[in-house]
């Protein structure tokens, strides 16, 4: 069994079906080219070592992460971290979560954080994540390091 079917199996029963959901809909959505691994704790979708070998914050053993999946211990989160430097992205599903979600959006930098399973919006996560190619995603994130560097 994989870390990620472990990981999955050891959420608690009634959220699982939920998250099990919310990983279906990342996997039919995400653009081309990103893999998934067990990266942090959490099911990620990332930039293979292979297309980008500089790696998470240079570190050439670590795939630079995009979209990652957690059950945490009070909610489900998913960290898009193309969000956190898109100003555009960040408001239009700021937006388009109001309109579709009857509960106040639950958001730090680049995590979305679902307390209550009947409102998770599927659609518009499997939009959202198909919003930003593997490309843009390395662009986005060498621009925001070298503003760091």
């Amino acid at each position: 069994m994989s870390e990620i079917e472990e990981y999955i199996q050891g959420i608690d029963e009634n959220r699982q079906v939920a998250f099990n959901k919310l990983v279906e809909v990342v996997r039919e959505n995400i653009p081309e080219g990103f893999e998934e691994v067990f990266q942090y704790g959490m099911i990620t979708y990332a930039v293979p070592l292979d297309v980008f070998p500089e790696g998470y914050l240079n570190r050439v053993d670590e795939p630079l992460p995009f979209i990652s999946l957690g059950a945490q211990k009070r909610h489900l989160a998913l960290y898009h971290l193309g969000i956190m430097g898109n100003k555009e992205l960040l408001q239009w599903f700021q937006e388009e979560y109001a309109k579709v979600v009857p509960t106040k959006l639950n958001m730090g930098k680049s995590c979305i954080r679902m307390t209550n399973v009947k409102h998770i919006p599927y659609e518009l996560i499997g939009e959202l994540v198909s919003k930003m190619s593997m490309e843009e995603w390395i662009e986005s994130y060498q621009k925001f390091q070298n503003k760091k560097g």
